[in-house]
C-alpha cells in the first residue's frame, strides 16, 4: 500500500466534470465522481434558438473542487499524499476573454452575467459568418493559405471565430479583453497559477487543430491576413502565444492554494491540457491505423499517422493534422460529427411532446403521478425504438435522413447545413424514422472514413468509445454493418479521464512515454461487434443514395 502511486485524471464535458483517481501501475481506477454544472443545467446564459452555449467559469472552478474532493473522499486516509500527477481534457474549441493579468472576463463583477465574456462552449455556432469570412479570406488575400492543415475549411465551432464574433457584437468585451484562452489551457493555467496569457502553457492540440497554430508559419496566423479579416483583430497575435507544448509536459506544479483545496500535495505535476476526443483516443489506446470514435451528444474522430506516412499531404475537409496533438510524436488526425447522440435525443423530444405538455392538464391523473409516468417514457423511449427498429425488414426503399441537424462538421465543415428526412410516406412509423436516423449517423462515419482512405490514410480497425456504445448496441450494430468492418467498444466508460491520467503519469515522470503508459494502464475492450454480410450489401446502397441526396440538397439545406 505504502508504494502505491496514483495520478488524477479530470475530464470535462458539456454537462459536468468527471474525476478519477487511477492506480498508476496498473490503470484501474480506484474511484471516480461525477459534478454536473449547476449554471449551465439551469439553461444559464444559452439561447438554443440562436445556436448560443456559453458556461460560467465557476461552473468549472466548483466541480473541479467537488468532484476531485468527493473522489479522494472514497479512498482510503492519505491517497492524496499518492497522488504523483493531474491531467485535464476539456471540451473544445471553448476559448474565454481574460484581461491583461490573465483574469476571465466573467469572474469580474462587471461581466459576470455575460455570455459575451463567459466561455463559448464547442458546440456554439454563432459565429457562422465569421467563419466564412475566415474560409473567404483564406481563398482570396494572395498569401498563404492558413486552413491548410486544418482540411480547407474554418469551422465557426472554433477559437478565431467565436474570439471575431464576440469582438464585433459586444463593444464592453472588446474594450476589456486583453487576450483569450481555451479551457483546456485554463484549468492548468488555474492549477498552476500562472494565468498570465503571455507565458501560460498553450497545448498542441487546442493550438493546431483550432487557431491554425502550426511551425510552418511560426505560430499563429500572421497579422496582415487576420487584419484582412477583420481590422478588430488587429493587436490580438502578439497578445497570445507562438509555441506550444505536447500533453506529456508539465505545466507546472499544483499551487498550495489548489493543494489545500483538494486534499493533494503541492508541487505535483500538471499536465498540459488537451481535448477530451484527444485524450479519450489515448485512453483508449489509440495506434496507427485505427479510426476512434468518441460518440457522445457529438461524434469526435480520431486517427494517428507517421510522419512518413503524411508526408506532405494535406487532408482536405477534416478538422486538422498537428503534429503531436493526440500522440507525441505523431501526427494526430481529427474529423467528427456535429450531432450524434443528439440527433436521437432530439427525436426523443419530438415524441414526448405530448406527454410534456398535455398529460398534466387531462385531469385523469394527478401532478406527482403524471412527472413519474413523464420521465419514465422519456427514459425508455430511446430503448424501445431501438428494439423496435432491429426488428424492421429490411430492403433499399426506406426513408434516408441526412445526419446534420447541428450543421456537418467533416467531411468538409459547414455548419449552416441542416438535416433531412426523405422518402417519407403514410406507412412510415417512428419506429422507421428512428431506424433513418440512426442509419445516417453511421453513414456519416463512413463518408469520414472514406475521406481517410481516399488520402492514403488507411484505417484497418475501428474503436467506439463514449457513452453510446455502452448503451446502444443496435447502433453499434448498425454502425458495424453500414462500415461492412468489426466495431470494438472500449472497455473503460472513462475513456477521456483515462488518457488524462496516462498523461499525467508521463509529465509526472512515471513513465517515459505515452506508449509506456497505454501498455500498462490501457483497459482493452468489452466486446466487438461484427458486420452482417447481407445487410452490409443493402447498406452500400442505401449509403449511396444518402450521398446523392446530400449532393442534390446540400445547397438548399444551406439556406
Amino acid at each position: 500500500m505504502s508504494d502505491e502511486k496514483y495520478v488524477l485524471g479530470v475530464d470535462f464535458g458539456t454537462d459536468s466534470v468527471r474525476s478519477i483517481i487511477v492506480d498508476v501501475s496498473t490503470g484501474k481506477v480506484l474511484s471516480s465522481y461525477v459534478v454536473n454544472f449547476s449554471r449551465w443545467g439551469k439553461g444559464k446564459y444559452c439561447d438554443p434558438s440562436k445556436n448560443r452555449f456559453r458556461q460560467h467559469p465557476l461552473d468549472y472552478i466548483e466541480g473541479i473542487e467537488e468532484s476531485v474532493t468527493a473522489a479522494l473522499k472514497m479512498m482510503p486516509d492519505g491517497a492524496g499524499d499518492r497522488v504523483t500527477g493531474i491531467g485535464v481534457d476539456t471540451t473544445g474549441s471553448t476559448p474565454a476573454p481574460v484581461d491583461k493579468d490573465g483574469t476571465l472576463l466573467a469572474l469580474k463583477e462587471e461581466f459576470k452575467d455575460n455570455p459575451n465574456a463567459m466561455f463559448v462552449l464547442w458546440k456554439d455556432h454563432t459565429a457562422v459568418d465569421e467563419a466564412e469570412d475566415i474560409n473567404r479570406t483564406a481563398r482570396s488575400w494572395g498569401g498563404t493559405d492558413f486552413t491548410k492543415y486544418v482540411g480547407g475549411v474554418y469551422s465557426s465551432e472554433w477559437f478565431w471565430a467565436k474570439i471575431l464574433h464576440i469582438l464585433r457584437k459586444d463593444e464592453d468585451v472588446r474594450r476589456a479583453a486583453y487576450s483569450w484562452v481555451e479551457h483546456a489551457d485554463w484549468i492548468p493555467a488555474l492549477l498552476t497559477g500562472n494565468l498570465d496569457p503571455l507565458t501560460l502553457k498553450r497545448g498542441r492540440c487546442p493550438s493546431g487543430h483550432k487557431a491554425m497554430w502550426h511551425e510552418e508559419w511560426a505560430g499563429l496566423p500572421v497579422e496582415e491576413f487576420l487584419i484582412r479579416v477583420d481590422p478588430l483583430l488587429k493587436g490580438l497575435r502578439e497578445r497570445l502565444y507562438s509555441k506550444t507544448s505536447t500533453s506529456d509536459e508539465k505545466a507546472g506544479g499544483l499551487t498550495a492554494e489548489w493543494a489545500r483545496k483538494l486534499g493533494l500535495k503541492e508541487g505535483i505535476a500538471v499536465a498540459v491540457g488537451a481535448f477530451d476526443a484527444h485524450m479519450g483516443a489515448v485512453g483508449t489506446e489509440i495506434k496507427e491505423r485505427t479510426f476512434v470514435m468518441i460518440l457522445g451528444t457529438s461524434a469526435c474522430d480520431m486517427a494517428i499517422a507517421s510522419r512518413d506516412v503524411v508526408g506532405n499531404k494535406l487532408i482536405d475537409g477534416i478538422c486538422g493534422q498537428v503534429d503531436g496533438s493526440i500522440i507525441p510524436g505523431m501526427i494526430g488526425l481529427e474529423a467528427g460529427q456535429s450531432s450524434f447522440g443528439d440527433v436521437f435525443a432530439w427525436f426523443r423530444d419530438i415524441l414526448s411532446w405530448p406527454v410534456q405538455n398535455l398529460i398534466e392538464n387531462t385531469g385523469i391523473i394527478d401532478a406527482g403521478k403524471a412527472s413519474k409516468i413523464k420521465d419514465e417514457i422519456e427514459e425508455r423511449i430511446i430503448t424501445a425504438l431501438s428494439g423496435e427498429a432491429s426488428k424492421l425488414s429490411f430492403t433499399e426503399t426506406v426513408p434516408i435522413a441526412l445526419d446534420w441537424l447541428n450543421g456537418r462538421r467533416t467531411p468538409y465543415a459547414d455548419q449552416k447545413l441542416k438535416g433531412a428526412i426523405t422518402g417519407l410516406t403514410l406507412g412510415t412509423t417512428a419506429v422507421g424514422i428512428f431506424k433513418a436516423l440512426v442509419e445516417s449517423t453511421a453513414f456519416g462515419a463512413r463518408a469520414i472514413i472514406e475521406r481517410f482512405n481516399e488520402e492514403g490514410i488507411e484505417i484497418e480497425d475501428v474503436v467506439a468509445s463514449g457513452g453510446i456504445p455502452k448503451k446502444s448496441p443496435y447502433v453499434m450494430q448498425v454502425m458495424s454493418d453500414v462500415l461492412n468492418m468489426p466495431v470494438k467498444v472500449a472497455r473503460t466508460e472513462q475513456a477521456g479521464a483515462l488518457g488524462a491520467a496516462m498523461f499525467a503519469s508521463v509529465a509526472a515522470g512515471v513513465y517515459g512515454s505515452i506508449k509506456d503508459a497505454q501498455d500498462s494502464m490501457g483497459s482493452g475492450f468489452a466486446e466487438t461487434y461484427r458486420p452482417d454480410s447481407e445487410k452490409a450489401k443493402v447498406y452500400g446502397e442505401l449509403y449511396r443514395r444518402y450521398k446523392e441526396i446530400g449532393g442534390v440538397l446540400e445547397e438548399h439545406l444551406r439556406k
